[in-house]
């Protein structure tokens, strides 16, 4: 008995889940449907990514909407165009028994002409990334005025890429919606905020524990010093021969250049960030989803709202430097029931960021050790026997080479041909790791756990012992929150000519001016926009570099200014 059918979906429904072949509901969608069928009531889901919530607010809209009407009444809002086209072909898979409706992506980096005509065919479903969308309502080409349900997917996300102004704005455009639907993986404070101002009464339902990571997956970490980190990266790849993952940088500027070291060391890799075009994202992504490459090395913004199945590991070649974002960068891996590994090399000063971490998400991180040159060719050797062993050799034609074969190697024993069998795949590891150090930090890791069992040290151990907990003095991001690490926390306003006239929504700039001067989200305090020019806090200590990176740049054919304000 398909359990789908105790949820109060309708035939037409059942029959396009029977025929994808579900039949038991994940938690979320179990507790989720029945509730948002009412269609009257404001709703907000805690589960984490790929525990199947676009099934759980997808079938409900599909239910609840009139097709006799051509137009809009639903609204999803998501954080990125690859997590718009993925909402839009599940959609399309659940929808295939239900006649006339229809449903449109829209999002940045496309043909906004072809947006506005296939809105004015008439469309159902809107799903939408929110730069666009406003695009579209300041156009006055999409009317939001008879959207009943508005849904907002991966909120969390949404509101750390500084969408939440945005948000605000996009609420308070669908005045006759008669429900919203939150769904998120954590509840910070800035989503209950939007909750008590846009809600009533919402019915919460959390699956699992609220900003936990994933159970399916194992936490690891393993400590190395600075300059080891890429070689440490290097071992733990080959240490896992059937890895199919996601490597995440702080910058763009190293996920370049890892990608193109790791290209040139033979290894199926590319790299998604910020400076690429829609078209090579395009590719890069759809190379990874084939599984024509192996690995894909990503910035966190780059890689927001990706979900690809049957990842294997995650590695963090950098911890992220706000906790809350190593959820979301593990739970790329682990999804939809299957197990996974998240791999974070770390340096002993980063210790105490393990464990708020595991504080944060409530699962304990396994400390293991970098392998040995020889651990690796010998896990390679091993790996190489069992794919040789399982090869098929069932077509025919390979009984025409036989004879040829039996008369090559006449001369020789099985076990020289071996020998040259594995000589031919294992020459570049054997000579490579030959003579490999050993990569893990451990007369300083010894001192580090005697400190922290006896208490001892003076002023310099405990500043020490305070690094290493990660215990530093708190400054605000760019929603105002407190944050421990980096930054002085005095702040030098820069004024600069840009503003909103130049397209700019504080969520696009705050990315612009992070990748134009490759610093980190964590040096930025106040961000104030007005339509000609606008004005940045930056941490005192980053403002040089920030000025130096963009004054005097361009931005569509004119020169960017970028001074202290305080000296204008």
């Amino acid at each position: 008995m398909n359990t789908f059918d105790a949820l109060g979906l309708d035939e037409r429904l059942m029959s396009a889940i029977t025929e994808l072949g579900f039949t038991n509901p994940t938690p979320i969608q179990e507790k989720a449907i029945p509730v948002l069928l009412s269609g009257t009531k404001d709703f907000i889901g805690l589960a984490q990514t790929g525990t199947g919530k676009t099934a759980a607010f997808g079938l409900p809209l599909l239910q609840l909407l009139d097709t006799s009407k051509k137009y809009p009444q639903a609204l999803v809002v998501c954080p990125t165009r690859e997590l718009c086209l993925q909402i839009v072909t599940e959609l399309e898979r659940f929808k295939k028994n239900v006649k006339g409706m229809n449903v449109l992506a829209v999002y940045g980096g496309t043909s906004i002409g072809m947006q506005i005509r296939d809105i004015k065919r008439g469309v159902h479903i809107v799903v939408a990334t929110p730069g666009r969308l406003i695009d579209l309502i300041e156009r006055k080409a999409i009317d939001l005025g008879e959207i009943q349900y508005v849904v907002l997917d991966e909120a969390d996300e949404m509101l750390n890429m500084g969408f939440q102004d945005d948000i605000e704005f996009i609420l308070q455009n669908t005045p006759k919606k008669e429900s919203t639907w939150l769904f998120s993986a954590t509840m910070p404070p800035e989503i209950r905020k939007v909750s008590r101002k846009y809600m009533s009464e919402p019915v919460e339902v959390t699956v699992g524990k609220v900003n936990t990571a994933n159970k399916n997956i194992d936490h690891q970490y393993y400590v190395v010093s600075s300059q080891h980190r890429y070689e440490a990266l290097k071992r733990l790849i080959d240490f896992n021969p059937g890895i199919y993952g996601i490597i995440f940088t702080r910058t763009k500027v190293d996920a370049q250049q890892i990608a193109e070291k790791l290209t040139r060391e033979g290894y199926d890799i590319d790299a998604l960030h910020g400076d690429l075009t829609q078209q090579q994202r395009d590719t890069v992504m759809g190379q990874f989803r084939d599984k024509t490459l192996q690995l894909l090395i990503a910035t966190d913004v780059a890689a927001r709202g990706i979900d690809v199945k049957e990842v294997t590991h995650v590695i963090n070649y950098e911890l992220p430097d706000d906790i809350e974002v190593y959820t979301h960068r593990s739970g790329r891996t682990g999804r939809a029931g299957k197990t996974g590994i998240c791999m974070s090399i770390v340096h002993s000063r980063e210790i105490g960021k393990i464990r708020q971490i595991e504080r944060i998400v409530q699962s304990s991180f396994h400390k293991l050790e970098i392998p040995t040159g020889k651990d690796v060719c010998r896990k390679q050797f091993f790996s190489f026997m069992d794919k040789l062993i399982s090869t098929d050799v069932s077509n025919e034609e390979y009984e025409t080479y036989v004879p040829m074969l039996q008369e090559k190697f006449a001369e020789m024993s099985k076990e020289d041909i071996l020998k040259r069998v594995a000589a031919m795949e294992f020459d570049r590891f054997l000579k490579y790791y030959e003579n490999a150090e050993d990569l893990n930090i451990r007369e300083r890791g010894r001192e580090f756990d005697k400190f922290k069992r006896d208490g001892r040290g003076g002023d310099r151990d405990r500043g020490a012992a305070r690094g290493a907990r990660g215990e530093r003095q708190p400054y605000r991001d760019t929603q105002g929150r407190d944050f421990n690490g980096g930054g002085s926390g005095n702040y030098t306003k820069l004024f600069v000519n840009l503003g909103t006239k130049d397209g700019f929504y504080k969520a696009s700039f705050l990315q612009f001016i992070l990748d134009m001067s490759d610093l980190r989200k964590d040096v930025l305090g106040k961000i104030d926009m007005r339509e000609m020019n606008s004005w940045v806090e930056v941490d005192s200590k980053a403002a040089k570099q920030m000025m130096k990176s963009i004054d005097g740049k361009k931005f569509k054919g004119r020169n960017i200014r970028m001074n202290d304000a305080n000296s204008r």
